[in-house]
């Protein structure tokens, strides 16, 4: 497979999530300037969920991104690329909009929690195929 075209695929998905972080953090500290709280939550629900929302998204996300880098050097096909990256950045997206509207179990969180382990596992499938193949 073309590495080069492989590893676009891989930057596509790893710069969407990156942005997906920052936009995540960036909702917290208007909710922080809002509410002029500096440290934890102060139990304003509201700003727990962000915080929460981006802490979910922020142990979710850098393995994500590692695997599509391991499979774009390891030359994966440039859809399975794709396929990964966007199950994982749609799940991410689904999971935070989902806990940002509610702090219980919610439909989206569920989706979104189901849509990031089928991009790990996919992922995972792959790595291993690429590994012993």
């Amino acid at each position: 497979m073309d590495t080069i075209v492989s590893g676009h695929a891989a930057a596509l998905w790893a710069g969407l999530n990156l942005f997906l972080l920052l936009i995540l953090s960036l909702l917290v500290v208007r909710l922080r300037q809002k509410h002029k709280v500096a440290l934890g939550d102060e139990g304003i629900p509201e700003l727990a969920r962000a915080i929460r929302a981006f802490g979910n998204a922020s142990e979710y996300i850098p393995s994500g991104i590692a695997a599509l880098a391991v499979l774009a050097v390891a030359g994966a096909a440039p859809l399975a690329i794709h396929v990964v990256g966007f199950i994982l950045f749609a799940g991410r997206v689904v999971h935070a909009i989902g806990l940002s509207n509610s702090g219980g179990a919610s439909i989206p969180r569920a989706v979104g929690m189901v849509a990031t382990w089928l991009a790990y596992i996919f992922a995972g499938v792959a790595l291993l195929l690429s590994a012993i193949g």
